[in-house]
């Protein structure tokens, strides 16, 4: 069993070896930026208990449909975090890249905290909530629009049309080239970091199924069904760990 120090010691290694680099991260990187876990314990409760619906009921995408209003009034409550900063894995991560390293991100994240960092090769899967269009006239709009909107549901200056984010929500499906490119990514990889996800919301845990390199580093509080596949198991917070690397953050 190795120690802590021993760990980070080894990822630091495999990361200076490594020739290209996947990150494929969860909601566990944006938590310690402030953004909590909409599928915890409390988050569910939250929801339950101001909304009567759980977050899935709320942001599927019959629902949207069907109640807008309250759609959007836990969507702008509970998933936008305009002020949410990178921390030290989003920025560890594009400092690699600045670096000169082979460096892509596959995120299941909506907040762009990656892109903020710096990382300019990533793979959001569920969308982002800086991406929003009209249900009408296709018009896309910024998250700016949706926030200063006057109206709890956010209508087209062009055709009045409803805006929507451009984020997956469920029943709905993801999309095809974000997810070829993300496969492609990590199967093309020789060293797969895995951080702050349990590995339970599918198809996008399915996708550890595609790496055949000879490093996957798994980084998370808690124990996930990959654990066993893992060459590297670290059980703190990925932001603490990328700070611990120290790499000219």
């Amino acid at each position: 069993m190795q120690n802590y120090k021993s760990e980070i010691q080894e990822l630091k290694e495999w990361i200076e070896d490594a020739r290209r680099i996947v990150f494929f991260g969860g909601a566990g990187v944006s938590t310690e930026s402030g953004i909590p876990d909409f599928r915890s314990e409390s988050g569910l409760y939250k929801a339950r208990q101001e909304y009567g619906y759980s977050p899935e009921q709320i942001i599927s995408h019959s629902f949207f449909l069907r109640d807008p209003e309250t759609f959007y009034r836990y969507y702008k409550e509970n998933l936008i975090y305009p002020d949410a900063q990178p921390n030290a894995a989003h920025l560890g991560i594009a400092a690699l890249e600045r670096a000169g390293k082979d460096v892509r991100v596959v995120t299941q994240n909506i907040d762009g905290l990656h892109q903020a960092a710096g990382s300019s090769r990533v793979y959001e899967l569920h969308g982002s909530v800086h991406q929003n269009y009209c249900l009408g006239c296709g018009a896309r709009y910024d998250l700016a629009y949706l926030l200063d909107s006057p109206e709890t549901v956010p209508r087209c200056a062009k055709c009045g049309g409803m805006v929507r984010p451009d984020v997956v929500l469920y029943e709905e499906g993801l999309d095809g080239d974000v997810v070829n490119g993300a496969v492609s990514a990590i199967a093309g990889a020789d060293l797969l970091i895995v951080g702050g996800t349990s590995l339970v919301v599918y198809p996008a845990a399915g996708f550890l199924d595609y790496f055949r390199g000879k490093r996957l580093a798994l980084i998370n509080l808690t124990e996930t069904g990959a654990d066993s596949r893992a060459t590297l198991v670290i059980r703190r917070p990925i932001g603490e760990v990328f700070s611990e690397m120290n790499f000219k953050l």
